[in-house]
């Protein structure tokens, strides 16, 4: 074994503290993208006295099907002093921060080699687990600490510079929906004196099969009579890590895709181009959705929607990155650990559609919007390679320079 790596086992040390006492109130869950998250669990009845306290600067992290996730989820917690989290996930911290940074350990379990580690050493089996001493046997390098601290600092310059930009996206991102749900969800789109319509005593009519009032004109539809799947197929040598797409690498809540960590094993994959919306039909509850800018390929685990002639793909993206059109989804999903949904019930969807007059002036109104959010995403491309950069380097830290000038 190299002299500068060691073991992570005798770098930590498990913590299993409780909440007994009742004081930690702040529930957490745990994602397979290495964050913590609110938690979504149904805690009526649970005894949370049984639930483990974490506090700034531990970890947790499960080591359950690990490689049917093909991740091992672990965080470091960094944006509450404490919280408690379920007792099923281990608790662990470091034993010496002037041997080893937290954020170092953090950034080298960040790693795709990390997680490519993990799964090979996962048992076999449904659940694929990893074991904890596997584990702890698992081997990374450990520099000086000066160095880990350079190394650290280096990684959160290009971290804050991407939040800054997912930021500025989302407030971008929730503008383009209040917008969409203003005029086709409170149907208070501008009448012909840029009024807003059902305000100013517009008239709506009662549709039976909606179940609700619609305006005057508009007309119930299903979602096939706007959208078709795309069943053409591109070559893998056509393809590279930045234009193909699974679900691995559409990014939850809305948030597009970033680069794929690798390419499928085939000859060829399913096509998409431009303006097509493509949703991992996977955890639909995830809510990976992206409106496509250009062409590529993606895996059979995504559903590629392509609007027919004269449906803006704008109005059908806002349309299908709505709550409740996942929550839709989710109805005729299959499956416990990993729900797919149902193609053609999601081709049932129904909804009212607006002229084609009102569909025209919102797409005018939120192309500028989405340019900007565009732009904003493709500036977070070179961001993430810088980020993936310097984790790769981390496996050589005696020779590793710096990658970026800020």
């Amino acid at each position: 074994m190299p002299l500068n790596y060691r073991k992570i086992g005798d770098l930590i040390q498990l913590v299993d503290e409780r909440n007994k006492e009742l004081k930690v109130n702040k529930l957490l869950g745990l994602s397979i993208s290495k964050q913590f998250i609110p938690s979504v669990a149904n805690t009526v009845g649970t005894n949370m006295r049984n639930y483990k306290i974490i506090r700034k600067n531990q970890f947790a992290c499960s080591i359950m099907q690990v490689r049917r996730d093909k991740k091992m989820p672990v965080a470091l917690l960094k944006d509450f002093d404490e919280a408690i989290i379920s007792q099923a996930y281990p608790v662990f911290e470091v034993k010496d921060e002037e041997e080893i940074l937290p954020e170092y350990l953090m950034m080298w379990m960040s790693r795709s080699e990390f997680d490519r580690h993990a799964c090979f050493l996962a048992v076999g089996g449904v659940r694929g687990s990893l074991e904890w001493k596997d584990f702890c046997n698992m081997e990374l390098p450990i520099p000086s600490i000066e160095k880990q601290r350079e190394i650290v600092q280096e990684y959160n310059t290009i971290v804050n510079r991407i939040k800054l930009n997912e930021q500025l996206n989302k407030k971008l991102e929730e503008t383009a929906q209040a917008l969409y749900k203003h005029w086709f969800v409170d149907f208070e789109f501008p009448n012909k004196n840029g009024q807003p319509y059902k305000s100013s005593a517009g008239k709506m009519v009662w549709n039976e099969e909606l179940g609700k009032e619609i305006p005057d004109g508009w007309s119930q539809v299903y979602l096939h009579d706007i959208v078709e799947y795309n069943t053409d197929r591109i070559k893998i040598k056509e393809l590279h890590k930045g234009n193909y797409v699974s679900t691995e690498n559409m990014i939850a809540n809305r948030g597009g895709i970033k680069i794929a960590s690798s390419l499928p094993r085939a000859i060829s994959v399913s096509k998409f181009n431009i303006n097509q919306i493509l949703i991992s039909n996977i955890r639909p509850y995830f809510k990976k959705i992206w409106l496509s800018n250009f062409l590529g390929g993606c895996s059979n685990d995504i559903l590629c929607f392509k609007p027919k002639k004269n449906y803006p793909p704008l109005f059908v993206y806002y349309l299908l990155e709505q709550d409740i059109f996942f929550d839709y989804i989710m109805q005729s999903a299959k499956g416990t650990k990993m729900p797919r949904g149902d193609k053609k019930w999601i081709m049932k969807y129904h909804f009212a559609l607006p002229p084609k007059a009102v569909l025209k002036h919102f797409e005018s109104i939120i192309h500028t919007i989405n340019e900007r959010m565009t732009l904003c995403k493709k500036s977070l491309i070179p961001l993430n390679l810088l980020g993936e950069l310097i984790l790769s380097k981390m496996s050589k830290p005696q020779t590793q320079k710096q990658v970026l000038t800020i």
